[in-house]
């Protein structure tokens, strides 16, 4: 389990650390929880006062639907009414008669304010179209009240929607007609119902959905074309609503009818939206102000101890400077003070005591290593050409032959990288040092290793610095192929291209990184020490010092897919072998 150990966090990032814990969080939860609570109290309110205003709506529909409703009994249940319209009448002057005696008066008076019109059809030949009682055509027959009418035989009321109009249609059948079709048809004040729509207080869409799902009447705007006589169900709404459902149930002439309430959330909560950014100018207020605080605290602390820090790493490369005195009384001015007083203390012990003995075990030193060198430099390069040649020959004798060629290849290599008394060298010689390296390197992978060693014989004779490319091709075999899991293959190609000497090595080994890559480049191109590479860095050093500018160096690749590197070097008769 990993802990934690606050010894080993920065002091800066440690107030960093505490603002966010102690401020920053605390106060996001708090505008946050604050937020939502609002927004869910606001959400439910709204929500409830527009469960009561479509409850409202609900209750003043079913009252004007009720006048038509009261109507339509009262002329059901007169007996005379009835006999009377379904009687055969011998002239039209017995028909007057009888229609100014009591038809005329049952009409007078049942208008009321959710009552627009009202009509009775009848099919009997012998009354007259007069006032409110009309023929039973043909043409009323193909009307959609109509036929809406006969899929229902019901004897109570029936409530119908066609055309922006609601009517209520009954059938006056409570007596024998004898054959008669009668039928009391009642429009009601579609005006008032919009009146009522508009000032339920629901702050969304209403519908009025018939038994059978299709929208009779809504609440729309004029500017806006009404969904009537769509199926609710194919009407699409955006994602955040809020439904409403309110079903008349218990009563017949109204059964299967429902008001439908949608109210588009970002409506409900369009005050809390409001208040938003409100409470975002208050969040920042409360984190800015505290910020500006704990960093000016903060880089009262860290910028004097990071200046502390800086002047005791300077002493340990012996540059005893004093840190410049400041008007500070905290721990931190005290610090520097005392750090001040053991600088100079350890300075002036250093001059007094240790330098002199420090300058003779140095002298002491050089004198040592410039005899080491005098014997290393007394040592015959060719005592170990002989051995070297002694255990070729011994493996030779014994039948080892592959270990007598590979030591044949040890002593080419430190021959020649020893031997050479000029700074450049033939192409051929190079290629050469190059295939008996390559030999070596085979005999230690075995099959794991396949190099291929391309040259145009034309390029042989150029003189180029001499181990310029081996270095390359070493990093190429070790670094590249050793730790691939599969067969490892080295390509070196040389050959012309214009005035160039393009020179190519691919490998398909592990590739570097692009990070890798340019920490490499970087250690090319100044002088710092990476631990590794030295063999690359002096090669191309002295390509820099024989080329200048005149050479192109690039290196291309790819992690698990190998390296390409290109050196381009320019020809010309000096490089030419006469």
């Amino acid at each position: 389990m990993i802990r934690m150990n606050l010894n080993y966090i920065k002091l800066r990032d440690k107030l960093l650390f505490m603002y966010i814990l102690s401020v920053f969080i605390p106060i996001v939860v708090t505008n946050v929880v604050f937020y939502q609570v609002t927004t869910a109290n606001i959400r439910s309110q709204k929500t409830r006062d527009a469960g009561v205003a479509l409850n409202n709506l609900k209750n003043e529909l079913r009252v004007t639907i009720d006048q038509g409703v009261g109507l339509s009994y009262s002329l059901y249940a007169d007996p005379v009414f009835n006999d009377t319209l379904s009687r055969s009448f011998a002239n039209h002057s017995e028909y007057i008669r009888a229609y100014n005696s009591y038809l005329i008066g049952e009409f007078s008076g049942q208008l009321s304010q959710g009552i627009r019109w009202y009509q009775v059809y009848t099919d009997n030949p012998t009354i007259l179209s007069s006032g409110y009682i009309e023929h039973l055509t043909e043409d009323v027959r193909k009307s959609s009240w109509y036929k809406q009418l006969q899929h229902k035989m019901v004897p109570y009321p029936t409530l119908i929607a066609t055309d922006q109009t609601l009517s209520l249609v009954q059938r006056l059948n409570n007596q024998d007609t004898g054959g008669i079709e009668q039928l009391l048809k009642i429009d009601f004040n579609m005006d008032l119902l919009k009146e009522q729509f508009r000032n339920s207080g629901f702050d969304g869409k209403v519908y009025l959905v018939d038994p059978g799902g299709h929208i009779r009447f809504s609440n729309y705007p004029k500017s806006e074309e009404p969904p009537n006589g769509k199926l609710y169900g194919d009407i699409e709404f955006p994602n955040q609503t809020i439904r409403f459902d309110r079903v008349y149930e218990g009563i017949n002439y109204l059964e299967g009818w429902s008001l439908q309430g949608v109210m588009d959330e970002e409506i409900v909560l369009q005050e809390v939206r409001k208040s938003r950014s409100f409470v975002i100018w208050l969040a920042c207020i409360n984190v800015v102000l505290p910020t500006m605080i704990i960093a000016a605290i903060s880089r009262s602390i860290h910028v004097r101890l990071v200046r502390i820090l800086k002047h005791m790493k300077k002493v340990k490369t012996q540059n005893f400077q004093t840190i410049p005195p400041e008007d500070a009384r905290d721990e931190i001015g005290q610090l520097t003070t005392e750090f001040n007083r053991m600088t100079e203390t350890i300075r002036n012990l250093i001059d007094e005591v240790y330098l002199a003995d420090i300058q003779k075990k140095d002298l002491e030193l050089k004198q040592q290593q410039a005899q080491l060198h005098a014997l290393h430099s007394q040592i015959n390069p060719h005592f170990l050409f002989n051995t070297l040649e002694s255990v070729r020959m011994r493996s030779l004798i014994k039948g080892e032959r592959e270990t007598a060629k590979i030591v044949h290849h040890m002593a080419k290599m430190f021959r020649k990288s020893i031997s050479w008394n000029q700074q450049d060298v033939t192409v051929k010689e190079e290629l050469e040092l190059i295939d008996s390296f390559l030999q070596i390197q085979k005999y230690r992978f075995g099959e794991k290793l396949q190099y291929f060693i391309e040259a145009d014989p034309s390029v042989l004779v150029y003189r180029i610095p001499k181990m310029v490319i081996l270095p390359f091709v070493e990093n190429a075999s070790i670094h590249g192929i050793e730790s691939t899991a599969g067969v490892g293959i080295i390509r070196l190609s040389v050959r012309t291209d214009g005035s160039e000497l393009h020179i190519r090595l691919e490998d398909n080994g592990i590739g570097m990184s692009t990070a890798r890559l340019d920490e490499l480049m970087q250690y090319l191109e100044q002088n710092m020490d990476i631990g590794e590479h030295v063999g690359m860095k002096n090669a191309y050093s002295r390509l820099k010092l024989c080329y200048g500018d005149r050479f192109s160096f690039s290196i291309q690749t790819e992690v698990e897919k190998g390296t390409h590197v290109q050196i381009r070097l320019p020809l010309d008769d000096k490089h030419h072998e006469g």
